[in-house]
C-alpha cells in the first residue's frame, strides 16, 4: 500500500469543493485453502485497497471509487462531476456528523496463512482417514480482515476492523454426498474432527437410498438451512418497500404489517452489531442508496434491533429518509442475523422426538417466485433424510421445494436451541448467524429432483 488509510481520508477530504464530502477507505487482507479429492489443490495470499468519494452538491449526490490512491484529486472531482449531473436525491438529508474516533489513524489489521496452519494440519490427516475409507472430502477456507475508515466533512472519524472467516467441508462415499460448515473469527474453534465425524455419520445413513414422492412432509429443519431462508426475509425487509405495499412485510389496505404475529409466542429475530459470537462492522458503510441504505446514513450507528419479538414483526429495516416517509423509527440494516424461541432441544433430540418426517441439511438454488407472499423456490442438496421412530433409516432422493419463510414461521410446530450456524447459500456474502432448528409440519416438497 501506499499512503496510510487515514492519511487517504484526510487528503481527499482536504480537496473536496463539495457542500458535503464522505470518504470510504477499505483495505482487506485474506487467505484461503482449496481443497478436492483429497488433496489440497490452491492456497492463495492477497491484499487490496477501495478508496470511495461521495459527494454532495445541493441535493444532489455523486459516488466515485477506485482501487488505487493513484488520480485522487481526479477521483474527487469525478464524485463532484457525478453530483452536478445528478437529479436530487430521494433520501437526501444531512450528513451524519461526531467527533474522530479514538485509534483512526492506526494501520490496517492483517491476516496470513499462518492463521490457517492448523487447521491445514488437521485437514491433512482426514485426507489420510478418508482415502483409506473410500471417501472424498472437497471443500473451502477463507479468512479475511476488512479494516475500513470513514471521514466526513462534518468531522466524523470512523475506523473498523473486522475478521471473518468460514469453511465449507464436502464429503462424498457410497452413502452419497453431504456437507457442514462453520463460520469462525480466528480459527481456534474450528475442529476438523469434530466437522469430519459428522460428515462420517450422515455418509453412514445414506448407506441405504429410498425414494419417496413429492407432497407435504413434517421437516426437521436445522440451523444452516433456517438461515439461509431467514437471510432472505431479512434482504427484503425494506420499510418503504413494504410501505409502498410491494412486499410479503405490507398490510393489505395501506401500511405495513409491524405489531402483526408472524411466528409462534417467544420467537425473536434480531440483529446486534456488537454480539460477541456474531460482531459485525457498528456504522452504517455504503456507497449506494437503495430502499434498504442511505449513502447519507454513513456512519451512522447501529443499534441492536428486534425484527420480531415474541413472534409479532416489531421493526423493519429503515434508513432515515425511509423512517421520516413512514413515521418509523431509524433500524438501519445490520450484516448480522440470530433467532431464539426459547427452546433447549438440539436437532438429534427433535429427530429422535419425530414418528415419521425429513431431516434437512442444505437448501440451494433458492430464488425468489413471488415478493407479496416471498414465496422462495429451491432445491435440496447433500443429503435429504428418512426419519422414522425416531431414527434416521436412509437417504431418500432430492426434491425442489416452495415455501415462504414468513409463511413457514407461522406454521412451525417446534423450535430448538439456537446455535452458531452458517447459511450454505449465502455462506461468502451473509456469514455471521444464529439459528434455531425448527419442526415444520407440511414442509411443501412440490417435485422429485434428480440434482445431485
Amino acid at each position: 500500500m501506499s499512503a496510510a488509510a487515514a492519511d487517504v481520508v484526510e487528503q481527499a477530504l482536504a480537496l473536496s469543493r463539495a457542500e458535503g464530502c464522505v470518504v470510504l477507505v477499505q483495505e482487506s487482507s485474506s487467505t484461503n485453502l482449496r481443497w478436492a479429492n483429497n488433496t489440497l489443490t490452491t492456497n492463495g495470499a492477497m491484499r487490496g485497497r477501495s478508496v470511495s468519494v461521495i459527494s454532495v452538491v445541493g441535493e444532489s449526490v455523486g459516488v466515485r471509487s477506485a482501487t488505487s490512491t493513484d488520480g485522487l484529486e481526479d477521483l474527487v472531482r469525478a464524485s463532484e462531476q457525478a453530483a452536478r449531473d445528478a437529479k436530487p436525491a430521494e433520501d437526501y438529508g444531512p450528513l451524519v456528523e461526531g467527533p474522530a474516533a479514538v485509534g483512526f489513524s492506526q494501520p490496517a489489521e492483517l491476516t496470513s496463512p499462518a492463521v490457517l496452519g492448523g487447521f491445514a494440519e488437521d485437514l491433512g490427516a482426514a485426507f489420510g482417514a478418508a482415502r483409506a475409507d473410500g471417501i472424498t472430502l472437497y471443500g473451502y477456507a477463507s479468512h479475511d480482515v476488512t479494516t475500513t475508515w470513514l471521514g466526513s466533512s462534518t468531522g466524523l472519524r470512523l475506523r473498523h476492523a473486522q475478521p471473518t472467516g468460514y469453511v465449507e467441508l464436502t464429503g462424498k462415499s457410497a452413502g452419497g454426498s453431504t456437507w457442514a460448515g462453520q463460520h469462525t473469527r480466528d480459527w481456534s474453534d474450528v475442529s476438523v474432527p469434530v466437522m469430519d465425524a459428522e460428515l462420517r455419520r450422515r455418509l453412514g445413513w445414506g448407506q441405504r437410498r429410498l425414494e419417496l414422492p413429492a407432497g407435504r412432509y413434517e421437516t426437521v429443519l436445522p440451523p444452516d438451512c433456517v438461515a439461509d431462508l431467514m437471510a432472505y426475509a431479512y434482504w427484503t425487509a425494506s420499510g418503504r418497500s413494504a410501505a409502498e405495499g410491494r412486499t410479503v412485510f405490507s398490510r393489505p389496505g395501506g401500511g405495513t404489517r409491524v405489531g402483526e404475529h408472524l411466528g409462534p409466542a417467544g420467537l425473536r429475530l434480531w440483529s446486534d452489531p456488537r454480539d460477541i459470537g456474531l460482531a459485525t462492522t457498528p456504522f452504517v458503510v455504503t456507497t449506494a442508496s437503495s430502499a434498504m441504505t442511505s449513502v447519507f446514513d454513513n456512519g451512522l450507528p447501529l443499534p441492536s434491533t428486534d425484527w420480531l419479538a415474541d413472534g409479532a414483526l416489531s421493526a423493519l429495516i429503515q434508513t432515515r429518509a425511509s423512517a421520516r416517509t413512514t413515521g418509523a423509527p431509524v433500524t438501519p440494516y445490520v450484516h448480522n442475523l440470530a433467532m431464539d424461541g426459547g427452546g433447549t432441544a438440539t436437532t438429534d433430540e427433535m429427530v429422535a422426538a419425530t414418528e415419521r418426517g425429513l431431516l434437512l441439511t442444505c437448501l440451494w438454488y433458492i430464488r425468489e417466485v413471488d415478493p407479496e407472499t416471498l414465496l422462495l423456490t429451491g432445491l435440496t442438496r447433500d443429503g435429504v433424510y428418512l426419519v422414522e421412530g425416531g431414527e434416521v433409516v436412509g437417504a431418500v432422493n432430492n426434491f425442489r421445494w416452495n415455501e415462504s419463510p414468513i409463511g413457514l414461521l407461522g406454521r412451525v410446530s417446534e423450535v430448538g436451541r439456537s446455535q452458531a450456524t452458517l447459511p450454505r447459500e449465502w455462506s461468502d456474502g451473509f456469514t455471521w448467524a444464529r439459528m434455531p432448528t425448527l419442526r415444520v409440519p407440511d414442509f411443501n416438497m412440490s417435485s422429485v429432483s434428480r440434482a445431485s
